[in-house]
């Protein structure tokens, strides 16, 4: 499959290291793409469900694949979320193409993205009720692999699958919500900063949509995640749209498998992007 070109894509929530992580499926996606910079928007290595016990080939493949984009010239950008907090104190470091940050703020075209993980504004991820929310995700993690036991059951049978962990991760997301409202937060603050879009993650939620107020307009988008959703964001010809994988697309594996061998409180980060052809 020929590659496609992108200026950007940001990738989010991935939890490798877990069995929710739907590695085989991402890998096919990033051996379709080519982008000029890749933003992973924090959760991509899920240091609170780490074990030596499960890190599958398919899960060190990806990270080799991030890894190949350095290589072949394309940017990379790490921001930090909760999962992979015990980056944070590494926050600002510069090799090569690689740059890991708590945050960013990318100029692209003469519009202004501010891009961050979220999890900043969750009162669950803060002060006790960390301890707690660490708890819940290795529950999800459980919950994930009973749920695909139970499909696989189904599908023997010959009845449809169904999702019980996407349901009951929208449950919570909601409940959360009425707390936290992290598109709201986020919107508000990036209008109050002139920011054209506002980028999070964190809360395993795909959107693209505009959000209003009295002081004015910004673009919201959330990466998703690649648990459930497997969704991506691409900006392409001037525009930022919502990438949701598709099996159909992607008929056979371009997975190989291999032995496996064994608070944000930074200045913004700005990149200023030249497109060849503006």
């Amino acid at each position: 499959m020929e590659r496609r070109h992108l200026d950007v894509v940001v990738l989010s929530d991935i939890h490798l290291g877990t069995y929710g992580c739907r590695a085989k499926e991402l890998l096919n996606y990033l051996r379709s793409i080519q982008p000029d910079m890749l933003i992973l928007n924090g959760d991509i290595i899920d240091g609170w469900q780490f074990s030596k016990r499960f890190f599958p080939s398919a899960h060190m493949q990806v990270i080799r694949e991030l890894m190949q984009f350095i290589t072949n010239g394309s940017r990379v950008v790490y921001i930090t979320g909760n999962h992979d907090e015990m980056m944070r104190k590494y926050t600002d470091l510069h090799i090569g193409q690689f740059t890991l940050v708590d945050k960013l703020v990318l100029e692209i075209d003469q519009k202004m993205t501010w891009i961050f993980h979220g999890d900043v504004f969750d009162n669950t991820t803060q002060g006790s009720a960390r301890m707690i929310a660490k708890l819940g995700s290795n529950g999800y993690g459980m919950l994930i692999l009973f749920n695909r036991m139970m499909n696989a059951l189904l599908g023997f049978i010959g009845k449809e699958k169904i999702s019980i962990s996407k349901k009951i991760m929208e449950g919570v997301n909601k409940a959360v919500a009425k707390v936290n409202d992290l598109e709201q937060i986020a919107s508000t603050l990036a209008i109050k900063k002139n920011y054209d879009y506002v980028i999070c993650g964190h809360i395993h939620q795909p959107a693209l949509h505009t959000i209003e107020n009295a002081d004015g307009k910004v673009i919201y988008m959330n990466s998703g995640d690649w648990v459930e959703h497997m969704t991506a964001l691409e900006y392409e010809n001037k525009s930022w749209r919502l990438y949701e994988y598709q099996s159909k697309d992607f008929p056979v594996s371009h997975q190989k498998e291999t032995k496996q061998i064994l608070n944000v409180v930074t200045d913004d980060f700005t990149v200023h992007l030249s497109r060849l052809n503006a």
